[in-house]
């Protein structure tokens, strides 16, 4: 499976970004993915998942009511909307695909993984 992370970019505080995360096969649709980050000289994060159903959905509290994470398996795509952003919020966003259903915050639990894409926020 190969993931392909887009959508980040350089803005203001306060300003959106929506990342995507699209899959090359199908096989994503039976698995939870996931959205981590990696700020320079720190380790990659969890910042929130999703199930393979899209009924359940976990945030780290950084970013909760600020972050939407949304999946269309018709489309093997998977969103990030990031609102309100903050300069923290600036890293490497990766997205990656669980081994099971069932959403989770364990970065162990996670298989196949997106290149990254950044995301800079200007104060």
């Amino acid at each position: 499976v190969q993931l392909q992370a887009s959508g980040g970019g350089l803005v203001q505080t306060g300003a959106s970004l929506r990342l995507s995360c699209t899959s090359s096969r199908r096989t994503s649709s039976n698995n939870a993915m996931g959205w981590f980050r990696q700020a320079p000289g720190k380790e990659r994060v969890f910042v929130a998942s999703i199930s393979w159903r899209g009924e359940t959905t976990y945030y780290v509290d950084s970013v909760k009511g600020r972050f939407t994470i949304s999946r269309d398996n018709a489309k093997n795509t998977m969103y990030l909307q990031m609102n309100n952003l903050e300069p923290e919020d600036t890293a490497v966003y990766y997205c990656a695909t669980a081994l099971g259903s069932r959403a989770s915050t364990d970065v162990r639990e996670y298989r196949y993984w997106g290149q990254g894409t950044q995301v800079t926020v200007s104060s």
